[in-house]
């Protein structure tokens, strides 16, 4: 399967290339391909995951900033911090703030792998010592960083706090106290910037494979996930 043929999922998050033409909708088969192959910007690596606009509506980097989540159901608004990291950096990072949510969690496996209309499934395993999972996600670290189509969130609700890497390898914390998220942020250079944009707040293209969806399956049989 080439690289081309490897970005199977064309995603635009909040509207952004509704509003108007893709940038990518006028482009020969050679400047495409040239695009999807650039992973790096200044220092920031990109994982195979997604890709931005062509016109880099929003330039890649790395940084974190403070957000809000707000319940529709309860109107309960919770604090979120989101931060990216360059692709030598996440997976560490998103190790180091799982370790602030207890010996035991519940884990949600989201997936867009057979979605269309851009909806995605949740699998959950509840109840699930921390060590045995980190233990299995560094097994699957290719599939965590490079596949487009899965996130996982993992969650204690007993505190409650949760942490999501996401399907664009975006790291979130939810929690009424979000200075531990910080510090492991701070820990690896990780700069606050409020102004910061993220690669979903634009245009972007998500990638994933045959080989992906396998892995997924496998991922789910080793977590203990019956759909």
């Amino acid at each position: 399967m080439s690289y081309l043929q490897k970005f199977i999922k064309n995603k635009y998050r909040d509207g952004q290339a509704q509003r108007g033409a893709s940038s990518f909708a006028n482009l020969t088969e050679d400047q495409l391909e040239t695009h999807l192959r650039i992973a790096r910007y200044g220092s920031f690596m990109l994982t195979d995951a997604v890709r931005p606009s062509y016109d880099l509506q929003v330039v890649p980097g790395a940084g974190f900033r403070h957000d809000k989540y707000r319940d529709e159901a309860t109107g309960v608004e919770i604090p979120v911090v989101m931060a990216a990291a360059s692709r030598e950096r996440i997976m560490d990072i998103f190790m180091e703030m799982l370790d602030h949510l207890g010996d035991e969690v519940d884990v949600i496996l989201e997936t867009s792998h057979e979605c269309e209309h851009g909806g995605h499934d949740d699998l959950t395993r509840e109840g699930m010592e921390l060590p045995i999972l980190k233990s299995i996600l560094y097994d699957y670290e290719d599939l965590l960083l490079d596949d487009g189509c899965m996130g996982i969130a993992i969650v204690n609700p007993r505190i409650p706090v949760e942490v999501q890497f996401d399907e664009h390898k975006i790291l979130i914390g939810y929690g009424k106290n979000l200075r531990s998220f910080e510090n492991v942020f701070d820990d690896h250079g990780l700069v606050c910037s409020e102004e910061l944009k993220f690669i979903t707040e634009a245009e972007h293209v998500h990638s994933s494979s045959e080989e992906f969806l396998r892995r997924f399956q496998n991922l789910k049989y080793d977590l203990g996930i019956d759909e």
